[in-house]
C-alpha cells in the first residue's frame, strides 16, 4: 500500500466516525490553543515590563541614597537617606572621572499641590538639571525645557507632565500660563511628551522645575541633596563599566568601602532581568498547567484508536489475509492518529492566533504569539498523534489473522 493510499484510507476512516472523531480533535485543538495562549500572555507580559522599563531612559543607572538611622535606633528604608548631594552629580559628570557617563540628572521631588485659574491639582514636583530629559529619554510637545542659564540663575519656571497640564487646564495650551506651587507662581515653559504609566508609576503626572529653584523655592530645607541620580552610559556596552566607574568614585569621594556604601546604584539591565525572569516563571507555570490538557488530548487519541481497532479486528484479518505485512497495518493506524493530531494543532493554531487577536481588548494585557511558539505547536500535535496511536497500532499488527476472522 503506497503512502497516497495510506492517507486516502486513513482520512474515510475519520470521515466515517465524524462525532468521535470531531470529540477526539476537540481535546488536542482545547489543548494547543490554552497552551499558546498562556505562553502568549507571558511573553507578551514580559515585552510589556521591558518596554516600560525602557521608558525609564536609555542605558540607565540610578543611583540612590542609602538607609538612615534615627536617633532613637529606629533605621529608615534604603534611599531614606540624605548622603547623596549636586556635588556628587557634577563629579559623576566629569569626563575624566567616569569617561563612560554620557550625561547625569539629580534630582530631589516632593508632593505638592498646584494651583491654576482656581483648579488645584496635587502632584510630583521634580527639581533637576536640563540633562534631565536626555537621560530619561523623554521628549517635550509643547514649549521647551528649561536652560542651563535659567538653571544658574533658578529662573521660577516649570515644565508640565501631560496629565498635569490636562488636570490644570483642561486640555488648552499651558505654555506661558502661570502656576503656582506652593505659595509661589511658575511661568509654563512646556509640556512633556506622553509615555504612560510604568514600573515607577503615572510618568505624565509631575511638574519639572530646576533643581536651583527647586533648592530656593520649593524646599528651601533641602539644600544641596539630591534624592535620586539618574546617569546614562555612553551605550549599552558600556553600561557595566559605567556602573563601575561612578561605584569606584562616590565610594572614594564618600571614604566608605563597599561593606558599608552609604549609596545604591542600580541598573536598568538588572530591572529588566529581574522583571522578565519573574514573567517567564509564571509563563511555565501556566504553560505546564495548560499543558495538561494536552496530555489529556493525547489520551483521547490514544482511546479513539484502541476502539477503532477493536471495531475493524474483521478488517484487520482481511487485509492481512490478502498480504498486508504488520508493518503496513501499523502504519495504517498511526497515521489515523497523527491525522487527528494534525487537524487538532491546525484547529489550536487557530483558535489560539484568533484569541491573541480579541483577548487583549477584555483584558488589557498584550499576548503575543510568535511564528516559533506557531511551528511547536504544530509539531507537537504531531507528536502527541503519533505517541498515541503506537500503542493500538502495535496491538492492531500483532493480531492473527485467523482470529481476527474469526471474531464477531
Amino acid at each position: 500500500m503506497t503512502w497516497p493510499e495510506t492517507l486516502r484510507t486513513a482520512w474515510e476512516a475519520i470521515s466515517t466516525r465524524r462525532m468521535r472523531s470531531a470529540l477526539t480533535v476537540l481535546g488536542i485543538l482545547i489543548g494547543i490553543a490554552a497552551v499558546m495562549l498562556t505562553v502568549g500572555l507571558g511573553q507578551g507580559a514580559q515585552q510589556q515590563v521591558a518596554s516600560q522599563i525602557d521608558k525609564l531612559g536609555s542605558n540607565l543607572l540610578i543611583v540612590s541614597p542609602g538607609s538612615s538611622t534615627s536617633l532613637t535606633g529606629v533605621r529608615g528604608g534604603r534611599g531614606s537617606a540624605t548622603t547623596l548631594t549636586t556635588a556628587d552629580a557634577a563629579m559623576l559628570a566629569d569626563p575624566v572621572v567616569a569617561p563612560d557617563v554620557r550625561a547625569v540628572a539629580p534630582t530631589s521631588s516632593t508632593s505638592t499641590s498646584l494651583t491654576a485659574n482656581g483648579t488645584n491639582w496635587t502632584t510630583t514636583v521634580v527639581g533637576t538639571t536640563p540633562d534631565w530629559l536626555r537621560v530619561r529619554a523623554r521628549t517635550v510637545s509643547a514649549g521647551r525645557m528649561f536652560t542651563e542659564s535659567e538653571l544658574t540663575t533658578a529662573q521660577p519656571e516649570v515644565v508640565l507632565g501631560a496629565t498635569t497640564s490636562q488636570e490644570l487646564f483642561s486640555g488648552r495650551n499651558p505654555v506661558g500660563q502661570t502656576v503656582t506651587i506652593g505659595a509661589q507662581p511658575f511661568t509654563v515653559i512646556g509640556v512633556l511628551d506622553t509615555v504612560g504609566s510604568t514600573v515607577g508609576g503615572d510618568q505624565d503626572d509631575q511638574a519639572i522645575v530646576p533643581a536651583t529653584t527647586y533648592a530656593t523655592l520649593v524646599s528651601p530645607s533641602s539644600g544641596t541633596s539630591v534624592s535620586t541620580i539618574y546617569l546614562e552610559a555612553t551605550s549599552s556596552d558600556t553600561l557595566s563599566a559605567a556602573y563601575q566607574e561612578a561605584t569606584n568614585a562616590l565610594l572614594t569621594t564618600h571614604g566608605v568601602t563597599a561593606d558599608d556604601a552609604d549609596f545604591s546604584i542600580g541598573s536598568q539591565e538588572s530591572i529588566v532581568e529581574t522583571a522578565t525572569s519573574t514573567a517567564h516563571t509564571l509563563t511555565v507555570l501556566l504553560g505546564s498547567i495548560a499543558g495538561i490538557s494536552l496530555l489529556v488530548g493525547g489520551i483521547g487519541v490514544m482511546n479513539i484508536m484502541l476502539v477503532s481497532v477493536t471495531e475493524r479486528i474483521r478488517e484487520i484479518g482481511l487485509r492481512k489475509a490478502l498480504g498486508a505485512t504488520p508493518r503496513i497495518i501499523r502504519r495504517q493506524f498511526l497515521t489515523e492518529a497523527s491525522v487527528l493530531g494534525l487537524i487538532g494543532g491546525l484547529l489550536g493554531l487557530a483558535l489560539g492566533v484568533a484569541g491573541s487577536r480579541v483577548l487583549p481588548s477584555f483584558i488589557d494585557q498584550p499576548v503575543t504569539v510568535s511564528p516559533l511558539a506557531a511551528a511547536l505547536a504544530l509539531a507537537i500535535s504531531l507528536v502527541i498523534g503519533v505517541a498515541a496511536g503506537v500503542y493500538p497500532a502495535s496491538r492492531a499488527a500483532r493480531l492473527s489473522p485467523i482470529d481476527a476472522l474469526r471474531s464477531e
